[in-house]
């Protein structure tokens, strides 16, 4: 099996910004090798062009940067290609991950309703050279109907799946041995407040262990053992850091 993996996720506020993410991100080590770029809309930034300007920039700095944008679902007209396609690939950008997509806020944003199923078929069609991810959750449902929803996105095209965030190895585990020999990246995150974890709880339907603490200390010391657990199994890893600093997180650990 290929070694583990590392991607850490970025949030494209603007180009500058996301310019001293990567070097941030950069500088944990070089087992990061890959950013994955979440498309949210209350950004001007969209994904693809963030992942262009990531990739540009590690460049430029002497790095190969796998830059991975998100594609909303819900934004994809089926019946026509997908804009940003030529420029992405002119760029060196072959990997995408496909999530369906939380509903506007503001209603401007035109939505044409698509499904991450009918997304990743018609990508998989119209490039079929292309790494297409999907999202894997294991909160939003039960086990068995998360794992029947991964097992379609695989049949419509997908190669692997990013997941929601983990916060408990043994979940981690049971969902590694469902899917097994599908490449997947495992989520992890820092909730590192009472508040956060609530959002967490009432918005994503997170399950957080006992023992579990909101601060910084317990997810330095929950990242050393995902990292562990990635080494024994060769599993793919990304980091999403929110709230705290990408080094104070991670220190030296991916060196």
């Amino acid at each position: 099996m290929p070694p583990m993996r590392v991607s850490i996720e970025l949030v494209p506020r603007d180009a500058t910004d996301l310019r001293s993410q990567v070097d941030e991100a950069l500088c944990l080590g070089p087992r990061v090798a890959i950013t994955n770029l979440p498309d949210l809309l209350r950004f001007d930034l969209r994904s693809w062009d963030a992942a262009l300007v990531a990739r540009e920039h590690a460049r430029l700095a002497g790095r190969d940067l796998m830059a991975v944008p998100h594609l909303r679902a819900m934004d994809m007209h089926l019946a026509r290609p997908w804009r940003p396609a030529e420029r992405v690939r002119a760029a060196g950008i072959s990997h995408v991950i496909v999530v369906q997509g939380d509903p506007p806020v503001d209603m401007r944003h035109a939505v044409t309703g698509a499904s991450s199923l009918e997304v990743i078929a018609k990508l998989r069609r119209e490039h079929p050279d292309w790494t297409i991810y999907a999202a894997l959750d294991p909160y939003r449902q039960g086990i068995a109907p998360e794992r029947d929803y991964a097992l379609r996105k695989l049949e419509a095209g997908a190669d692997g799946f990013f997941t929601q965030p983990f916060f408990d190895l043994r979940l981690m585990g049971a969902w590694r041995d469902l899917l097994p020999s599908v490449p997947i990246f495992w989520g992890v995150t820092s909730v590192t407040s009472v508040r956060s974890m609530r959002y967490w709880t009432a918005r994503n339907r997170a399950v957080f262990p006992n023992g579990f603490e909101p601060t910084l200390a317990w997810h330095q010391r929950f990242a050393a053992d995902v990292v562990r657990f990635g080494e024994e199994h060769d599993a793919d890893l990304y980091f999403m850091p929110i709230r705290v600093a990408i080094g104070d997180w991670l220190g030296d650990l991916l060196a």
